[in-house]
Order: C-alpha cells, then sequence, then structure tokens
C-alpha cells in the first residue's frame, strides 16, 4: 500500500462498489463481526460549535438497533475525548469506545483504561496550550487526555491565517523539543504524543476479535486513515465524506444517505446468528466478557 496521500488510490464509490459487494458477501459467514466508527465527519456532520455535532437523522436510531440485536461488536473511534462524546452520540446503551485517537478506552461493560503520559509529554502538552491561549480564541482550543487541538472551523480563512500560522510555528517548535507530533486535521491542527493513533485502537480490536474475525471502519478525515491501513485481509475501509479524495480506504459513500443505507443493511445482515458482540462472545443462549486490551 502507498504511504502518502499523493500516492493512494481514489476507493471505487457507492454502494454498489465491487469491493462493497464482496464484503457484503463475506459478512454473514463469519462469527466475529466488528463494526468500527469514527464520529466526527463520518457518523456527524461537522460543526463550528463543537458541542452541537449530533449524528444525521437517522443515525442514532441505527445503532441503537444494531446494539440490541447483538449481532456484532459496535466500536467507536474518536479524536474526541470519550467524557466529550457520550452525551453527543445520545445512544441508550453506550457502545465500546476508543477515545483520544486510541489514548482512552471505555468498555462495553463500563471499565476504563487510560494511556499514561510522561511528565516531559504532560509539559510539553502544556506549554502549548498555554502558548494557544496567549494567541487569543482561548474558546478554540482544546484539550484532551495526550493532545492539544487548536480548532479555526467557522472562522474565515483570512481570521484563521494569522492565528494558526502562529500556533502551527510555535507547536512545530514544542514537538521538536517535547518529542510530541503536529497533525493537520480537518478543521484544525493538533499536537499530540507520537504513542497512539486511531491505527492502533483498531489494531487492538482486531486481535480480540481473532483471525477469523472480519471488520468494517467508517471515517472521513486523514487521522482515519492509520485506521484504514491496520485492517486486517477481508476487512474494509470505507471513506465517509460529501467529496471523494485519495486514501487507503477502498469504498467511499456520500454521507448521509449512503452512510445510512450502509448501516442499515449491516444491520440486517447481522441479525441473525451468534457473534461477538457489544459486551462479549454472544450466541443465542449464554455470552460471556470479551478480554479486555
Amino acid at each position: 500500500m502507498p504511504h502518502g496521500p499523493a500516492q493512494w488510490p481514489l476507493p471505487e464509490t457507492g454502494l454498489e462498489a465491487p469491493r462493497l459487494v464482496r464484503f457484503w458477501q463475506r459478512l454473514p459467514h463469519r462469527f466475529h463481526r466488528t463494526l468500527l466508527l469514527d464520529y466526527d465527519g463520518t457518523l456527524a456532520p461537522f460543526r463550528a460549535q463543537r458541542d452541537e455535532a449530533v449524528p444525521f437523522p437517522g443515525v442514532r436510531e441505527l445503532l441503537d438497533a444494531i446494539i440490541a440485536d447483538r449481532g456484532c461488536r459496535l466500536v467507536v473511534v474518536s479524536g474526541r475525548a470519550i467524557d466529550d462524546l457520550i452525551p453527543l452520540l445520545g445512544l441508550q446503551a453506550a457502545p465500546e469506545i476508543w477515545g483520544s485517537h486510541g489514548l482512552e478506552r471505555l468498555h462495553a461493560d463500563g471499565r476504563r483504561q487510560r494511556a499514561r503520559l510522561s511528565a516531559r509529554v504532560r509539559q510539553g502538552l502544556e506549554e502549548a496550550w498555554l502558548l494557544a491561549q496567549a494567541v487569543g480564541w482561548p474558546e478554540r482550543c482544546e484539550t484532551k487526555p495526550g493532545c492539544v487541538a487548536w480548532h479555526w472551523r467557522g472562522l474565515s480563512p483570512a481570521e484563521a491565517r494569522a492565528p494558526l500560522a502562529r500556533i502551527h510555528d510555535a507547536w512545530t517548535g514544542i514537538a521538536t523539543r517535547y518529542g510530541l507530533a503536529l497533525h493537520p486535521f480537518d478543521g484544525g491542527l493538533e499536537l499530540r504524543t507520537r504513542h497512539g493513533n486511531k491505527g492502533d485502537a483498531v489494531r487492538a480490536v482486531r486481535r480480540e476479535s481473532g483471525v477469523h474475525g472480519i471488520a468494517a471502519y467508517l471515517g472521513d478525515d486523514l487521522t482515519d486513515e492509520d485506521a484504514f491501513a491496520a485492517l486486517g485481509d477481508g476487512d474494509l475501509g470505507l471513506l465517509v465524506r460529501p467529496q471523494v479524495r485519495p486514501s487507503r480506504a477502498g469504498v467511499w459513500l456520500r454521507p448521509p444517505e449512503e452512510l445510512l443505507a450502509f448501516l442499515a443493511h449491516w444491520r440486517a445482515l447481522c441479525a441473525a446468528g451468534p457473534c461477538i458482540s457489544q459486551g462479549g462472545l454472544h450466541a443465542p443462549d449464554r455470552s460471556r466478557p470479551h478480554p479486555s486490551a
């Protein structure tokens, strides 16, 4: 697989894409089925006010039904902190969530895990936070485990240009001094620890489901490319966004209509038969917790 965006191919298009058709043919015959979902831009449209980014109409109902059917394991993998994500999802039962690019995990049974950060990393992130506050627009600066982000969504390019340039230059120096990584994303810039990304979360989940499992990952942003690359043979990455772009994903879906159709078809194919479910290995008459990471 090519390593950089300039070398990535364009994914196949739409619900009739050959790769998606073949994936649907495989899905019902696998015992361990996992649906991995990014949040912002995938399940929910982007909003200038981040706390207003609720799912597309119809998404909550489908996710609630998929969880209730216990026909698969549903996992949300997001750059957001878990505590910010749960109220936005608004589901009847909280699914398994990997937040902050995989640095924190909420198990389906309510247990939590969080990666430990070194004193050096914490110091660098604090310095970055204070600097971003001094630049202005403090309400656009966000902290979460292992990461500081500055959001320019809702500003005009002219308004964002100067503060973004100042933050980019300063955070580049901080990244060098403290061993951090600077990542642009759709609508902002973030500085985070080099240890942990969405691909790590996907690999951990896939290890738990075993070699006979099957998974789909739906995402929209460059931060999701690590997740697409972590999928195994027989899995499928789906790029969910209004416009297609080169990607490691195999198929492009346009939200919300094609997203809703995908989720509905996933539910129909997974509704019957035993599988790894939200809390464990599920058969019609028994279940047990799946192992933690």
